[in-house]
């Protein structure tokens, strides 16, 4: 069984108006456990259009998208909160931290969420926050640390559940190039462990580090290949 199957999927706005527009336009995709997939198009491409399904952030105009074997379409939002809750971590470019909260409250947050118990939520936020070398920034608040610390949280907090898949999104779009490549470390050695890794970028630099590498142009699935077989 694999773990994401979409069957010609499509994303349209508006459609049968003037001004519509198709995001994804019969997509078809399979990813297997385990995997390390780079997602790389230009702005406006359908990459992150294509992330926010697979994430199960949206739903498809038509298609469908099978994540376990089971057709999301058919789940009630109660299961879906826990996919995107438990079942998937999200990096974003923008890091999507709570200024309010400290690092240790931002990474906790998802736990809270699952009613997991005091002691057991501690020690599951401090190992993420270890996980990314940031534990000495815990009590800390983002406006008081740096990018890349900041985007270090926010990995720890999609990891802080242990989910099974992290889906990050131009994750070393707004750092510098030495700090991007202490990201992607980070999220390689997550894959090492056994995480299933998407990763959505312009960058061909970024997307050469990936097993495997799908380009998608104008809503349209151009190249699906390994890193080896890539034309970039």
């Amino acid at each position: 069984m694999k773990l994401i199957e979409l069957d010609n999927v499509f994303k349209i706005y508006n459609e049968d108006m003037e001004n519509e527009v198709r995001a994804l336009n019969g997509v078809s995709l399979e990813i297997e456990r385990g995997e390390f997939v780079a997602i790389i198009g230009a702005s406006g491409s359908g990459k992150s259009t294509l992330m926010n399904i697979l994430g199960c952030l949206d739903v498809p105009t038509y298609g469908d998208y099978y994540l376990n074997g089971k057709l999301v379409s058919e789940m009630e939002d109660r299961e879906l909160s826990k996919i995107r809750n438990r079942d998937v971590g999200f990096i974003f470019q923008s890091f999507n931290l709570i200024q309010a909260l400290s690092a240790y409250e931002n990474v906790e947050l998802p736990l809270i969420y699952q009613v997991i118990r005091g002691d057991k939520r501690e020690e599951m936020t401090f190992e993420a926050l270890e996980k990314v070398g940031i534990e000495d920034r815990a009590y800390h608040k983002p406006s008081e640390m740096s990018g890349g610390q900041q985007q270090r949280v926010a990995i720890a907090r999609a990891i802080s559940t242990r989910a099974p898949i992290i889906m990050a999104d131009e994750p070393t779009g707004a750092l510098d190039s030495k700090t991007g490549e202490n990201v992607l470390e980070i999220l390689h050695g997550l894959h090492k462990e056994g995480t299933t890794v998407i990763l959505i970028t312009h960058d061909t630099r970024i997307a050469a580090t990936a097993e495997r590498i799908i380009m998608i142009s104008d809503g349209v699935i151009v190249q699906d290949c390994s890193r080896e077989e890539a034309v970039l």
